[in-house]
């Protein structure tokens, strides 16, 4: 069920995008309820959920490569490789720049599969609010595992069977090979129903990831890899205020809205949880 205000939500949808529709239809008729403070925040978080789907796709096709933290590589012209494979800034460049170039020069990249969907969620965000504000916000931008900017605003929740295209989702291998243990797990994003995309992986079914995770468990193991429940999507209200010709969110009524939920939020170090 869908509530905006104290309104149950009752659109007529036949002219959203496709993707907007399925993602509306399949929350209205959910029995849990989904509350927006206004059509504005619904608006957006199905504009911003179809831009992270379009950046995973985008990414699978620039040609970026897997590699490991000890591998990784990046265009020096935008980024500076540290010690422990992450990608600095450099002071001459804008983070939405930083950010395009990856997929606009993908064969100069290599990462692993955390680096991965952070950069797709920041293209999603780059893609949907104001570039001004996605300069101002993600400045001295790093890209590391999940290390993100705490203005990211990510929310963890549990419920992977009440997920939706744009969050991002983690398939486990709990008995992975020590020697291949960048195959202990794969973050991804959903892209449909059943269809996620895995960096290394790429776009395919829940059954070809734990397959492919299969193939790197300790010898004689019978421990299938298995989808977590843990779901991760941005904070598509406080992110709302900076789409362009957006009002200013009041941040009263954002923890309303949060409470209503039924969470807690909390911000640990450079990270933002809503704890069920």
């Amino acid at each position: 069920m869908i509530r905006i205000g104290d309104q149950e939500a009752v659109l007529e949808v036949g002219s959203w995008p496709a993707l907007w529709q399925k993602i509306y239809l399949s929350k209205k008729n959910s029995p849990a309820l989904y509350r927006y403070v206004s059509l504005g925040h619904l608006k957006f978080e199905l504009k911003l959920r179809t831009a992270i789907v379009e950046a995973a796709k985008a990414l699978r096709r620039s040609g970026v490569q897997f590699e490991t933290f000890e591998r990784s590589h990046c265009n020096g012209q935008y980024w500076n490789l540290n010690s422990k494979g992450g990608f600095e800034l450099r002071r001459d460049v804008t983070p939405a720049e930083g950010i395009r170039d990856i997929f606009a020069n993908g064969s100069l990249y290599g990462f692993e599969c955390a680096t991965a969907i952070v950069i797709v969620l920041y293209k999603g965000v780059l893609d949907s609010i104001q570039e001004t504000d996605f300069n101002r916000m993600f400045a001295d931008l790093l890209l590391y595992d999940w290390h993100y900017d705490s203005d990211l605003r990510l929310i963890e929740k549990q419920g992977a069977p009440q997920s939706f295209p744009g969050d991002v989702l983690y398939f486990k291998n709990p008995d992975v090979n020590p020697e291949q243990i960048e195959w202990q797990g794969e973050n991804t994003v959903k892209l449909e129903e059943d269809l996620y995309y895995g960096h290394g992986i790429g776009i395919v079914s829940s059954r070809e990831i734990i397959s492919k995770l299969n193939r790197h468990r300790i010898p004689g193991s019978m421990v299938s890899a298995y989808l977590t429940d843990q779901v991760i999507y941005p904070d598509f209200l406080y992110l709302s205020q900076f789409e362009a010709g957006s009002s200013e969110v009041n941040p009263e009524v954002m923890q309303q809205a949060f409470a209503g939920d039924g969470g807690i939020t909390s911000q640990i170090g450079r990270r933002r949880y809503l704890l069920a």
